[in-house]
Formats: C-alpha cells, structure tokens, sequence
C-alpha cells in the first residue's frame, strides 16, 4: 500500500513515516479507468430575448447545472412578460441540458414560443418602422386635405340660444340672394329651348300656383293664433295658460337658420332671434384660447364690444385689440389630432391677431345683408398655407419656390452669418434643437427645406417623405393623398404577419376550403359562407362574420368533433362525404371511383364504424387532388366556439320550447287568477249587500258562553275556499316567475355548458308568505332568510310589527320550532309570543269586549262583579287528591 497520485502513479515525493488507521470494508479511493472526475464550474452566459437582432443588449448571467435556475434569472434580468420557459442558441436548437456550452455563447430566452430569426426580424423592423412613419404622414396629409379649402362655413349658435351657449362654425342653411339670382336665368335658358305648347303647361301652373282665394291667404301661424286667441278665454290666469300651452314646434332647418343669424351694429355681435343677446367673453383673465359665449346685452361692458377692421377682415375685442374673434382649429402633432378632422363644430375662441397675409385665414370674416358672418373669408392660398401650419405640414410642399409672407422662424448658419428662414411646422421640429426666433411681419420667404438635402435635413416636419417630391398645391392635393395611401396599404400587407403567414402557407400548396359557419348553440341559423385557404384565415372570418365577443380558436362538426386545423376540416368533410355514400349505397360492393378507393386507403377507414383518426398533419400525396376538389366543392357545415364546448343542435330548439311552454302556462294562471278574483268581488258584493245581523247564540261553556253566528261580516265556505285556491295560485304564479328571473339569457352558451352539478345545489335562502296573528292571510307580505332568527327579523320587517317576531305557525296552528319545519313559499303565522289565535277567535274576543263594555254602559259597574265559586264536591275531590 503505497500513496498514490489522482492519475495512479505513485507520489515518490511521500514522506515516511505515515501514522493512520486502517478501516475494514470501506470504499475503494481510486476511481474506475476511463472516467472523468465531475467538476461542476459555473460559465459566464449572454442572453437576449428571443428575436432581439441587437446583440450589444446581450447581458451577461451565471449559468449553473440547473435550467430552471438560469431561466429564472433570465426573466428577471431581461425583464420578460412571462416567464422563462425555452432555450435556444444562435442556430435556433432548443437546450433542455446546459452541458457542452461554451464560455460567453449567446443564448436566446423564449416565454414558450417558436424560435424567432434575429435576421427575420430585423428586416420586418425596418419595414414596420417605415410603415408606422408612412403613416404618421399620411395621417398630416389627410389632416390637411380635410382642412383646406373650407366652403360655406359661417358662425353658429350650439345648442339653444340662452345665455352662455357657446359658439362654433356649420354649413350655412340660408340661401344667399346670390345663388337665387343665378338660377334665375339657368331657368330662362331652359325655357328658351322648349316648344310653345310646353311653356304653356308651366306658365298655367305657374298661374295656379300664385293665385289663392281669400280663405287661402291665411297661414296656418295666423290660424294657430287665432284658435289660441279663442282659447285664452276660457282661463282666468293667462299666464298659467301661456306657459302650459301647446307651442308648434318649428322646423328643424328653419330653427339652425335662427341660429345662425347676426348682425354688427354699434360694435356689437347680436343674435338675430334673440336681440339681448351678444357676443362677448365670461373671463376676466382675457388670454389666448378663451371661447366667446353669448351673454346678456350690457351696454357698459367692454368684452362685449369689438372692433371691424375691413383691411384685415377681422373683428378685434375692444379692451385687447391684439385678440381677434378666431376659428379652433385642432394641431396634428406626429401624425395624431387632437380633435377630429371634421370643420364643422369648430369652437370660437380669441386668438393673438397675425398681421401675415398668409397662414390666418381662420381669423378673416365677412358679414353682408344676410345677417349671416362668413369664415374663412380669404384666398385659396391662405386657407392652405393655414392648414398646412395646423397640420404639421410644410409650406414648401404647396408654395415650393414661391415666396410669400407667412409666420414663421429662422436660425443661424454654423457659421453665424446666414438666417435660415423656415415654417411653422418645421419650427416645431426642430424646437430645442436649435435656437429659434420669430421672424417679423411682413417677411416674405420660403421654407428652407426644400432646399437642403433630405438626410442632412434635420428639421423636415415629415418622417419619411420628402418634401420636394410632394405637391399639395391646390387639386393636386387629394390625388398626393391618394397616391400615398394605396402605398402604405401595400406596406402593411406586406408587413402583416397574418399575411406573411398566408404566404407561408400559400407555399405549402394547401387546398382553398369553403365553410357555413354557424354560432356554437345557434343550430342552422344565420350561416354565413367563408372561404380561406388557411385554418387561421378562417378562424379570423368566422370572428367577424359572425360578430363574436371573442375570437374563434374552434370548430365543430354536426357531431361534435373537435377541429383544429385545416387538415382535420378537409377529413371531416371527406368523412361526411363517405357517409352520404353509405347511405345511399346500403350494398357491399366496392366504390367504383378510383380517387375515392385512395381515400378510403389512405384515411383507413373501417367497414362498420367509418370514422376518421383526425390526427394526420398533412394530407398524403397518394390523394387524388382532383377527386379531393369535387368533394370539397360543396361547403363544409362547422360550428364555431369561441372555447366553450360543443353545444347540441336541438339545444337551442329546446330552449324555445321549453320557454314558450311556460309563458303559455303564466298566461294561462294569470287567466284563471283573474277570472278566480272577480268570481271573489261578487262573492263578497252579494255577502255585503244582504246586510244580515249577526246571531248570538249561548253556550254552557264558562269560557266562551256566547258565539256568534251568522251576519254580513263572516265569510261564507265558497268564500274561504276560493281564496285558499287563489293564495296557492298566486305562490305558484311568483314561483315561475322566480325561476324566469333567476335564469339567465336562454341562448348563454356559458349557462348551457355549465356542469351538471349546479342543477342539485339549492340556495339555502328560503321565501314565505307571512302575516299576523290573528289577521287574514291576504293582508301579509313575503319574507325570506336563511335562518329561524333571519325570517323572523324579515316579518317583523315587512309586516311593520310594533313588537319584534318570535314564534311562527303553520295556519292550523302547530308551532314552527326548527329551519327544516319551514318548506319554500309556505304560508306562516307570526306571533310576538301570544298564542296563536285564528280570525274568528279574535272577533269572538272583540264581541265579548264589545258585550262587556255595553252592559257596564247600561246597568253599571256591579253588573260585571260576578265571583264564581266552585261547587263542595269540586273541593272535596281536590283535597281527597291531594292527601292521596
């Protein structure tokens, strides 16, 4: 035995001598040949989410023995959005064992997807980023087209005219003296090129229609107020009668037409309909963007008076001429608007005044003798240049080397002699970038990017395009527009993934399929037909075809077996198309069609079952294309879920039925209950009308010695048994009407799925019908609790007893003591702790009272003081007990 070196030599270098033990059977300490010892050293991994294409976010993480530990760092350091559950490497080979990694490789972190190229992906970034920025200006583009040339806009009261109804701009109603008088002779042309016989016919109808006899001059306002005159008459208080009064509502146009009259006179807007009321503003802090409203005339307020100034066709407020009256129109800020690009119902505001002749047109007005105030009274140029700065697009595009004046900004060269002059929407480009100042009034440039070249262009307002190969000026505008937007639907074609899929699928040379949808649970109702060529393309249709609440992810068969891709559809309609074979051909001989002899082979179908194995991927090539495009000629019939299970066909059939069953049954208890209720009224009318005197009749009985019998107030026996029949009539009646209620829609396919187990779990709270001790059942209520202490709380409640509930009874009065005693919708008595006392032992009482108080009325109190006293034998009895 000689130390020993871990590869088996042996240590010559061992200093004798050695002191130790020797242990009995232990373990050999040289390890078997050919093994490698195991030493467990932990590398140093990069990891990047999978698909990112930049490796330079590549983090480094400790990766040990375990998977599941290195996973779980990689969700926390990538800061993934569910956790890690693959690994893959550059080459996209999924890792379930760290073993032979090198020191440094690069791993890529999948939440469970498919491995996604980086290379892929970076190319479909590039054309998604320039699709989004395409957009962007598209979006500007359509913002301007929208806004441009705005036609036969003029000013308008919202709403009602009251004080502090706000202002915008709408199409003008009124017609202008204008478009009469060109009409007029479009008429006389017309009339020119007939014949004389037909200028006759429209000179006698013209003829007809002017003349009216005197009983036709009456309109029919001057009609409406004299019957209102007549009416007047009739009431003593005229006020009253004007307010409640019926008033004529008048048209609709004629009504907006009211709204949109003014008229300027002594440096005040007034409203047409209403003369006391002005234009003007509520604010005393007057600044930029405040709205103007319409507010009671005020002769000394100065923000109701302004300013007309015909050179600049603006109306400036009087205490601040630098604030003009101004139309709000909604900025475009990176292909977004704040408001929608529709002019009508712009808002008017007060706005800083710009001396430019360009880029203002919403500040310019014009009012004639129509009382109507026109905006954007200006020219072409200005309504586009305006546009243009409100939708972020650069006049270069509509003015190119034009000059003009419009507002704008300029900036200093690098070498800090040359200003370059630019628009406002490249200013607000380049706003923090540079070093901006407005340029004066009266400056007339143009932009500066035009002429630069684009990818030294730092201040283009567009994000892909081009300003000098763009030309918005005027018609040419609309056909820009269009041109761009066929280009960016291309682009997201291109760019969908629902698209390249389709490609991808297209390539696999899969067969077109043709469906009739239906709902899941809907039977054969409301199929639509869809044809796609790819299961996700059909499963996109089916969700808007059928306008699902959530998306499609199943089909179904008329039998109920699950699809799941396209494969399994173009089988199941094989399948269905071998069974109608069956039935038609009940001999056993062999089909005679090749094509459907390879189906039969392929899909193995047997004799007697004839089902298909749908778990085939791919259709085999041995199929005969051919045979296989005439039987999926005709549509497949498939159920559509959105992941609730199969529904039966009859389920909804059975529904209806099922509920028209009990209307039909509610209509007919409703029926009897009405017929039982007015039998009731004449029972108790012919009772009631007798007026028969009750009875007294004496008894030997010492507690009760006198009954009454008989009289109008008792209720006969057809009385007490029709309304017994009634009260179980009507606790039937609410007991279907419980059921409907606590059903939900019939046609839930979330109810019809539920499990069978919530059919026998009742609800633990139970309903009766309760009333007082000693009172009649019909002047009850309903009560309900899930416990003795709970019902009883509930008939104190809804009884509106003095004193708090404590016993129950049944209405033979045995005792309610337990919570099982107490059955649904049963009729109960509720007693404050007396005992319990039917309806004619309380009126037995009341009589007896009644007695009492009248024969102490009529022979005086010692009538009433009677002792009784028991008889001798009584007592002897009594005692001879008690001493036994």
């Amino acid at each position: 035995m000689w130390p020993v070196l871990p590869n088996g030599e042996l240590n010559q270098a061992f200093d004798w001598p050695i002191e130790g033990l020797l242990i009995p059977n232990s373990p050999p300490l040289k390890k078997p040949a050919g093994r490698k010892p195991e030493i467990n050293m932990p590398l140093r991994l990069k990891v990047l989410r999978n698909g990112d294409p930049d490796r330079n976010k590549a983090l480094s993480v400790l990766g040990l023995d375990s998977a599941f530990v290195i996973r779980k760092q990689c969700t926390t350091a990538l800061n993934l959005p569910f956790a890690a559950r693959r690994l893959f490497t550059e080459k996209g080979v999924e890792l379930f064992v760290l073993k032979d990694l090198e020191k440094g490789q690069l791993l890529y972190i999948s939440c469970g997807e498919q491995w996604i190229d980086p290379l892929w992906t970076t190319a479909q970034h590039k054309k998604r980023l320039q699709c989004n920025n395409l957009a962007s200006d598209v979006m500007a583009m359509r913002a301007y087209c929208a806004m441009r040339n705005p036609k036969n806009f003029v000013l308008q009261v919202k709403n009602d005219v009251v004080v502090g109804a706000k202002l915008s701009v709408a199409r003008a109603i009124v017609e202008f003296e204008e478009k009469k008088a060109v009409e007029e002779p479009e008429k006389e042309k017309c009339l020119k090129n007939l014949n004389s016989h037909i200028k006759s016919h429209f000179k006698t109808e013209a003829f007809h229609k002017t003349t009216k006899y005197a009983w036709q001059q009456i309109s029919c306002d001057e009609d409406y107020n004299i019957q209102k005159e007549k009416d007047e008459q009739f009431f003593e208080d005229a006020e009253l009668f004007k307010k409640y009064r019926h008033q004529p509502k008048l048209a609709k146009e004629f009504q907006k037409a009211h709204h949109q009259l003014f008229e300027f006179k002594n440096g005040k807007i007034i409203n047409c309909s209403c003369p006391n009321l002005v234009l003007g503003v509520e604010n005393t802090d007057l600044h930029s963007g405040t709205e103007v409203v319409l507010l009671e005339k005020k002769y000394d307020d100065v923000k109701q008076h302004w300013v007309w100034k015909e050179e600049s066709r603006s109306f400036h407020l009087a205490i601040d001429p630098d604030l003009v009256l101004t139309v709000s129109m909604p900025t475009v800020l990176n292909g977004c608007p704040k408001f929608p690009l529709e002019i009508q119902g712009y808002p008017i505001i007060l706005q800083k005044y710009r001396p430019h002749n360009y880029g203002a047109a919403n500040q310019k007005w014009n009012f004639t003798e129509t009382k109507v105030f026109s905006a954007f009274y200006s020219t072409i140029l200005d309504m586009e240049i305006t546009a243009a700065n409100y939708a972020s697009i650069c006049t270069f595009t509509i003015t190119k080397t034009e000059k003009i004046d419009q507002p704008g900004y300029y900036f200093l060269s690098p070498c800090g002699k040359k200003k370059i002059m630019i628009c406002l929407a490249c200013g607000r480009t380049i706003r923090g970038k540079k070093e901006l100042k407005k340029l004066l009034p009266g400056t007339i440039f143009s932009c500066a990017s035009g002429f630069q070249d684009r990818n030294n262009l730092p201040f283009c307002p567009f994000k892909c395009l081009d300003v000098n190969k763009i030309d918005l000026f005027s018609d040419k505008a609309e056909s820009t527009l269009h041109y761009f937007e066929d280009v960016l639907a291309s682009l997201k074609n291109e760019t969908s993934l629902q698209v390249i899929s389709e490609k991808i699928s297209a390539a696999l040379d899969q067969k077109t399929v043709k469906i009739i949808a239906y709902k899941n649970g809907d039977g054969y109702r409301n199929g639509q037909l869809i044809v796609a060529h790819t299961f996700p393309r059909l499963l996109s249709l089916c969700t808007r075809r059928l306008e699902l609440s959530r998306t499609a992810c199943k089909l179904y068969n008329s039998e109920g077996t699950l699809i799941l891709t396209l494969q399994d559809l173009v089988l199941c309609a094989v399948n269905d198309y071998l069974k109608k074979q069956e039935t038609e051909e009940r001999d056993e001989e062999a089909i005679s069609d090749n094509g459907l002899k390879q189906i039969a082979s392929v899909f193995s179908r047997e004799d007697k079952d004839k089902n298909i194995n749908f778990t085939s991927s791919v259709i085999t090539p041995d199929i005969d294309h051919l045979v296989l495009s005439n039987v999926l000629r005709n549509p497949v019939e498939v159920w559509v879920s959105s992941g609730e299970p199969f529904l039966p066909l009859d389920t909804l059939e059975n529904i209806e039925r099922q509920e028209k069953q009990k209307w039909l049954e509610k209509d007919k208890i409703l029926a009897d209950l009405n017929a039982m209720k007015h039998k009731m009224r004449q029972l108790q009318g012919r009772r009631i009308t007798k007026y028969k005197a009750a009875d007294l009749v004496p008894t030997k009985s010492p507690f009760q010695p006198v009954v009454v019998e008989g009289g109008w107030t008792e209720e006969t026996q057809e009385e007490m048994k029709l309304m017994e029949t009634i009260q179980h009539t009507e606790m039937h009646l609410s007991e279907l009407q419980a059921l409907q209620f606590q059903r939900s829609s019939p046609f839930s396919p979330k109810l019809l799925a539920k499990n069978d187990k919530g059919l026998y779990s009742q609800p633990t709270t139970k309903r009766v019908w309760a009333y007082p001790n000693g009172n009649r059942p019909d002047k009850g209520a309903h009560a309900w609790g899930k416990s003795m202490t709970e019902l009883l709380d509930s008939c104190t409640t809804h009884l509106k007893m003095s004193q708090p509930a404590k016993i129950l009874y049944t209405p033979d009065g045995y005792q309610l003591q337990s919570w099982d005693e107490i059955e649904r919708d049963m009729m109960v008595c509720v007693s404050t702790g007396h005992v319990f006392m039917s309806q004619k032992a309380v009126q037995h009482e009341i009589e007896i009272r009644a007695h009492y108080a009248r024969i102490r009325k009529q022979q005086g109190p010692e009538s009433t003081s009677i002792v009784v006293s028991p008889s001798t034998k009584v007592i002897d009895k009594v005692v001879s007990q008690y001493i036994v």
